[in-house]
């Protein structure tokens, strides 16, 4: 019979089918919608069922059945399912089955030979499932997994078989009863009572999946995490971490609030390292949304000594950072306002004489001048810097220069303005004037004020060639330009706090300073030249090519000769940027002398495809002790990932220095990824050493498996099944 006349069949007798169907659900509940019932035939017989075959649906406030047939019963007012069918529910339950006995609203009964996929993710197979209350599917003689099983390979890589299941499906748990965990279809563990939250759960307290770490100075352990939900918006984890010769406790705890969030995390330790005390750390940070578009937030670092995060491998910071800040950003301005208190874990550095309190306030106003057009710039800078030394005093009562405190106020205003000339030229010039004014403390070789007033002025000439380029060729751009700036620092004489570290890239060859602060200007008269290239193809290749170099009418002794700023000629800088289509990126700068005598040299090369990682660097600079650097530095580092096989990913990363001819941190590691599981293992090694840092072999391996909670569901990493 087709389909159209059982469709007006079923619209003729629907008020029947229906009332017979749920007549009990609709007596008591006259507000909820009547189901729909689908059918190839339908066969109304004498003995009060009705028998509905071929391609049978039913759907009902939010469930869906289909079955092969679905017969009703009115007097016992049950369905009698034959398969397959599909039992899918409002909360994205699927129930597959041979057969089923349920009633009317499908909310009770028996189903046999069933298999429940939650969420997608977890699939549990039971000889039988008892249904009650449409909220606890009870399944007997049960296997679970989120693997993928196929024909050719019928064994999941991992189970857990189980004489009982209960599934809470208003409280979205799991319950075990004399669960087996089986990885490649051996046992491996045995539980009398297990609860596990389902994947619909993202947040659920419980135990975490453990992990494994060995550390050649803290000896092998096991860290087993506690989860604890304290609300539908706060949080608690409980790490204890038990080794050989280490006792720790791990926590964190983080809270969203309703304009902002708060994370906290710490740890105590007792270990031979420092005998006979207590070790850890506390890290705390905070983000809040305020009124008018501010911003405002928090953070916390401290830690009872210099090795403690390298030796449970928190983290690699070497300066530790506590404070406030507040800060707007706006289409024409910016603020941001930050006071905090550094505290340096690096051996040569002295926390005593180094500034560790440090305020800063920046307020930047951009503007449109009517009158003579371009950009003019406005901007207020106020900083602070205190160190925590008490100044002693000489045989002759005069303080020694290690405590010094500096307060400085700076107000800028800038204006930059450019036109294109009839030739193609671009005429641009701009004048900028600052002030500066310091309190100096502590410091006998700074005056206790300083007042100065910089003018800087400059005019630049551009003239862009542009090669047009047939359809589908490249299109390729040359440029030259050159800048003449002059400006007047009449007292250079302050402590310079923010400008210790001079780069010169092609991010500053046009600057007005290439100092980084406001402690130090860039004084005199200068030319600033440079030629960029570039080359752009529409396969997505693109070359980028800039040199460039500073002369200047005058040796002023501004610059350090590490720099490679210094005297009247800098160094040649060439800097170029390659990529290509397929993932391959690379970047080198340069500088060097007339001679091709390099003083800096820094290569990035990385690569991206879908099975190869790789990131890697190297560094050349040359000594220079002005900038804290006695020695010269030749460095390479490196970061890669190479998929091995489906699933298998191998991992190396490792850091050399060629002037020591000795490695400072390698790893290797394996990482392996299904629909169901991932599997890491890492081993690592720092060779460094210091008084408080000591060498350091790391082996790591945890597991994650799909499936419990709502994580990932390793959905790109999903096998296909063959024939």
């Amino acid at each position: 019979m087709a389909r159209a006349f059982h469709s007006r069949l079923i619209h003729q007798f629907g008020a029947l089918c229906l009332f017979l169907a749920l007549g009990a659900i609709a007596a008591t509940a006259a507000d909820i919608p009547p189901p729909t019932l689908v059918a190839d035939t339908m066969v109304i017989n004498a003995d009060t069922t009705i028998t509905a075959e071929g391609a049978v649906e039913v759907m009902f406030q939010g469930s869906r059945l289909t079955a092969r047939r679905i017969t009703y019963d009115k007097t016992t007012n049950r369905l009698q399912i034959d398969g397959p069918m599909t039992l899918t529910d409002a909360g994205g339950t699927v129930i597959l089955a041979e057969s089923a006995d349920l009633s009317a609203d499908m909310r009770e009964g028996i189903i046999k030979s069933a298999r429940m996929v939650l969420n997608d993710k977890l699939q549990i197979a039971a000889q039988q499932m008892l249904r009650t209350d449409g909220r606890y599917n009870q399944l007997s003689r049960v296997t679970a997994s989120s693997c993928q099983v196929c024909a050719s390979n019928p064994r999941p890589l991992w189970e857990i078989r189980a004489s009982r299941v209960v599934h809470d499906q208003l409280e979205h748990q799991l319950y075990y009863d004399n669960a087996q965990f089986r990885v490649a279809g051996v046992p491996v563990f045995y539980l009398p009572r297990l609860r596990m939250p389902d994947p619909t759960v993202s947040r659920a307290t419980g135990f975490l999946l453990p992990s494994l770490r060995t550390s050649s100075r803290l000896g092998t352990g096991l860290k087993l995490p506690y989860f604890i939900a304290l609300g539908p918006s706060r949080d608690l984890l409980l790490t204890p971490y038990l080794s050989s010769k280490s006792n720790t406790l791990m926590m964190r705890y983080r809270e969203a609030l309703a304009h902002g969030a708060i994370e906290v995390s710490g740890a105590v330790s007792r270990d031979p390292v420092v005998p006979g005390k207590t070790r850890g750390y506390f890290f705390g940070s905070g983000r809040f949304v305020l009124p008018q578009g501010f911003l405002a937030g928090f953070k916390i670092e401290t830690v009872t000594d210099r090795s403690y995060l390298l030796d449970y491998g928190i983290s690699e910071k070497d300066r530790l950072a506590s404070g406030v800040w507040l800060s707007r950003i706006k289409r024409d301005s910016y603020f941001d306002a930050r006071v905090f208190r550094y505290n340096s874990l690096r051996l040569r550095d002295n926390n005593q004489t180094q500034p560790t309190l440090i305020s800063d306030l920046h307020y930047i106003r951009r503007m449109t001048p009517d009158l003579i057009g371009g950009q003019a710039t406005l901007r207020l800078d106020l900083n602070g810097y205190e160190r925590r030394s008490i100044v002693p005093f000489d045989a002759n009562g005069d303080g020694i220069s290690d405590g010094r405190d500096v307060a400085r106020a700076s107000f800028g205003v800038d204006w930059r303005g450019k036109s294109v000339l009839p030739n193609g030229m671009i005429l641009g010039g701009g004048a900028a004037i600052s002030a500066d004014f310091y309190s100096i403390a502590q410091d006998q070789s700074f005056p206790a004020t300083v007042t100065r007033v910089t003018p800087t002025a400059s005019i630049d000439l551009a003239w862009p060639f542009v090669r047009a380029a047939p359809a589908g060729a490249a299109t390729q751009t040359l440029e030259p330009m050159i800048q003449l700036v002059w400006s007047r620092a009449p007292n250079q004489n302050v402590p310079n706090e923010d400008s210790t570290l001079v780069e010169f890239d092609e991010g500053n060859l046009f600057s007005y300073s290439r100092f980084p602060g406001s402690d130090l200007y860039e004084s005199g008269l200068r030319a600033n030249i440079g030629l960029t290239w570039s080359r752009f193809a529409p396969s997505g290749n693109s070359v980028r090519v800039t040199g460039g170099r500073v002369l200047r009418a005058k040796n002023l002794g501004q610059f350090s000769t590490g720099s490679r700023l210094s005297g009247t000629r800098s160094d040649w800088l060439l800097a170029t940027q390659f990529n290509t289509a397929d993932g391959l990126s690379f970047t080198n700068r340069a500088l060097f002398d007339d001679a091709f005598s390099f003083s800096k040299d820094e290569l990035r090369l990385g690569w991206s495809q879908d099975r190869y990682n790789l990131s890697a660097n190297y560094v050349w600079l040359v000594a220079d002790p002005a900038e804290g650097r006695p020695v010269a530095t030749s460095e390479m580092a490196f970061d890669s990932s190479v998929q091995i096989s489906d699933g298998w990913h191998l991992l190396t990363s490792g850091r050399y220095n060629f002037l020591t001819e000795r490695a400072t941190r390698a790893g290797v590691g394996f990482e392996y990824r299904n629909e169901c599981a991932a599997i890491d293992i890492s081993l690592s090694r720092r060779f460094t050493s210091s008084t408080t840092v000591r060498p350091d072999t790391e082996f790591g391996f945890s597991v994650r498996l799909a499936g419990f909670g709502n994580g990932s569901n390793g959905g790109n990493y999903r096998k296909t099944c063959g024939r």
